[in-house]
């Protein structure tokens, strides 16, 4: 997978980059007759509309860009799709919003439909987030391409990640700043140092930062994909990152998966779904999910929060409310809040039926993936 951003794909006047979008789509063309399979995920479709109507720069408010998007999205695909067919290659529009990675059916059938059109119609799918619908509500927002980018690299199973930007790699500051700092070129572990380092790198054209790049990194790291992060303005990086030679000279940087990456459906708790609410417990129960990875029992529950059915996806908070895990709930908000602090062999006197002993069961429950 390749995620390219705005900054690389349009001028400072917001009229795409027709000559590096050319070199992008060469060295994925070149790539793809090679054998590889590829996936594009795409920024641009504000920026494209800004040039298109011949915009001084991007707008603030949610409607102005919405519309410039609307604008911008077909021009974009366009240009694509011409610039894929001078070497015979079928690509496949997908805009995708939040909504559609937290639901559980749609985010299977997403993982379908791309895997259809890579494995069995032999096309690049292009992927964006649909901005035109989108809202600035966090749970309706990926907030940037970089993490989309992560999203659908870990439901798919993508083996590399590659996020081109305007930044040549991670630095120990913000190389923006003026102030010494040194490239990271290779990390391991997303620790507080390096989220520190992140600052608040960001181009005017472009939404997301550094701050996004590791979002996205934590993902696909603890998801079992490799991730690089390289400069779209060096010249053949892609070809670089997949032969060895960018990492040999120290170009980007790699983020190298953990040992104990999650399953597909633990992905989908950890970082697709969205919560419906949240339940609160006590320091023996956090012990006994954390360190003794067993289920959660009603017993160590203090209290719950928001209104859910049974199967809803929730996160789980320790007393200082800190979030420690999330998981499957087997129970309703109602039906907690009456179990909640009592022994398992009371819920068929308390709810007059019993189908679980746990109120989240280990294999529904990820915790410590942040």
């Amino acid at each position: 997978m390749v995620k390219v951003g705005t900054s690389i794909l349009t001028y400072s006047s917001g009229r795409l980059n027709l000559k590096r979008l050319e070199k992008l789509v060469r060295e994925l063309s070149n790539l793809y007759n090679a054998g590889r399979e590829i996936i594009l995920v795409t920024s641009g479709s504000v920026g494209a509309g800004v040039g298109k109507l011949g915009l001084p720069g991007n707008p603030g408010s949610l409607p102005e860009r919405q519309a410039l998007a609307a604008v911008g999205q077909g021009l974009l695909m366009e240009m694509y799709s011409k610039l894929f067919m001078e070497y015979g290659i079928t690509v496949a529009q997908l805009l995708l919003t939040r909504d559609d990675m937290g639901d559980r059916h749609r985010y299977l059938n997403i993982r379908n439909t791309v895997l259809m059109l890579v494995q069995r119609y032999k096309t690049i799918p292009i992927i964006n987030e649909n901005d035109t619908v989108a809202t600035d509500e966090l749970h309706l927002r990926f907030g940037d391409n970089d993490t989309l980018s992560a999203l659908v690299a870990a439901l798919i199973g993508a083996d590399l990640l590659i996020l081109l930007t305007d930044i040549p790699c991670l630095y120990t500051g913000d190389p923006r700043s003026g102030k010494k700092v040194d490239p990271i070129p290779v990390v391991r572990e997303i620790t507080p140092e390096i989220l520190a380092s992140a600052g608040k790198a960001g181009s005017r054209r472009g939404t997301g930062g550094m701050v996004t790049k590791l979002e996205a990194a934590k993902i696909a790291m603890h998801s079992g994909t490799i991730m690089y992060l390289a400069s779209g303005e060096e010249p053949g990086i892609i070809n670089g990152i997949i032969n060895g030679g960018a990492i040999k000279n120290r170009k980007g940087t790699v983020f190298v998966p953990c040992d104990d990456a999650l399953l597909q459906r633990e992905r989908w708790i950890a970082f697709a779904g969205q919560p419906q609410g949240e339940i609160i417990i006590d320091n023996g129960a956090v012990s006994a999910l954390v360190q003794r990875k067993k289920s959660l029992l009603p017993s160590g529950i203090l209290d719950v929060q928001g209104a859910f059915g049974p199967g809803a996806l929730i996160r789980i908070l320790d007393q200082n409310n800190q979030e420690i895990a999330r998981g499957l709930s087997n129970f309703s908000a109602v039906e907690i809040e009456k179990i909640m602090g009592k022994k398992t062999t009371s819920i068929r006197q308390i709810l007059g039926t019993k189908s679980y002993d746990e109120v989240v069961h280990r294999n529904n429950l990820v915790c410590d993936y942040q």
